[in-house]
């Protein structure tokens, strides 16, 4: 089957049903890419593997690599989901002062060091969607978000209290998650040691966050 014309929008789930094949195509992608890297895997074996017609993987995902950044923004949701990512006390939010963003600095450090080792105890799957996000298919799909408005952005945002987050918040955070990436992508290729990782997200963070 021929693939779908470049520059398409992809299909928003609504019901149920679709949100759950959706969810289906993702957790497919992610054992197939775990188990096979990026190159190996084919759109037809995802389909098959989540019991999904071609057509319909196409719908919601009309390309390869826009199928992988999805399933990093997936795995992300999914840990997040699981990880006290924001305060919920009163007395956190809004904090200015720099004991409180230094705190907040440390959280947020601690929060994007766990993301990268559990992101890596799959290595294959974690190349398949670095390389992924390396292609030129950002291009074909103009419909983006700003990185800080994804959620691993919007935790980090709620971690520093920024419920009514400034542009220089914003800006911060969106630093910060540019260098995550770039040390995920660096511990990946083992061109530093995560200890390195560790120090050098811990320093950022520092940076970038702290007044």
């Amino acid at each position: 089957m021929a693939r779908p014309a470049e520059g398409r929008q992809p299909a928003a789930p609504v019901s149920r049903g679709q949100i759950a094949r959706r969810v289906r195509i993702l957790r497919a992608a992610s054992e197939l890419g775990a188990r096979e890297g990026l190159a190996s895997v084919q759109m037809h074996d995802v389909a098959k593997e989540a019991g999904v017609a071609i057509a319909t993987l196409y719908r919601y995902f009309p390309s390869k690599p826009y199928l992988f950044t999805a399933v990093l923004e997936w795995h992300i949701e999914q840990y997040l989901g699981g990880h006290d990512d924001g305060r919920t006390d009163s007395a956190g939010a809004g904090r200015t002062d720099a004991a409180g963003r230094a705190d907040a600095a440390a959280e947020v450090a601690d929060l994007l060091i766990t993301l990268s080792v559990k992101l890596l105890d799959s290595p294959l799957l974690a190349s398949a969607v670095a390389l992924s996000s390396f292609t030129e298919y950002t291009t074909a799909v103009p419909a983006r978000i700003d990185i800080v408005d994804s959620a691993l952005g919007r935790a980090i945002l709620r971690l520093l209290g920024a419920d009514q987050a400034s542009e220089t918040d914003r800006s911060r955070a969106r630093l910060l998650l540019y260098g995550w990436w770039g040390l995920f992508v660096a511990m990946l290729t083992e061109e530093i040691s995560t200890a390195e990782a560790e120090t050098n997200m811990r320093l950022a963070a520092r940076l970038l966050l702290t007044p």
